[in-house]
């Protein structure tokens, strides 16, 4: 690109320092968080977890307050929300990603008549 420019520009082109500066700019890259995302105790996807308990909770506690009694509403809310959020740290104990732990031993059959077949074959 100098090249081009000192050749446009008889001699020493005005307009090279500038894209000079533009080529040498360096920009940082973003990695990632680095961290697992924490938000008031709940780590990664429980974030997601406690905000769909407390919002449940709401939407619960406000049909059965519509329908029924304010005051019995506004029990049942108080109460989903005690118990999603609790759930919530339950199951955060476990880890952030659930695995499936198998107990017992495990034999894989090996069946070597077929593959030792096609060899000789």
């Amino acid at each position: 690109m100098g090249r081009i420019l000192s050749i446009l520009g008889i001699g020493f082109c005005g307009y090279q320092s500038i894209l000079w500066g533009v080529m040498l700019r360096r920009f940082s890259i973003y990695k990632g968080l680095q961290k697992p995302l924490v938000y008031r105790g709940f780590k990664g996807k429980f974030i997601g977890w406690g905000i769909g308990s407390l919002i449940a909770g709401i939407v619960a506690g406000g049909l059965i307050g519509a329908l029924s009694s304010m005051y019995f509403g506004g029990f049942i809310t108080l109460i989903s929300i005690a118990a999603g959020i609790s759930y919530t740290f339950h199951r955060q104990k476990s880890g952030l990603h659930d695995k499936a732990r198998a107990k017992g031993v495990f034999i894989h059959p090996i069946n070597l008549k077929k593959k030792y077949a096609a060899y000789i074959s």
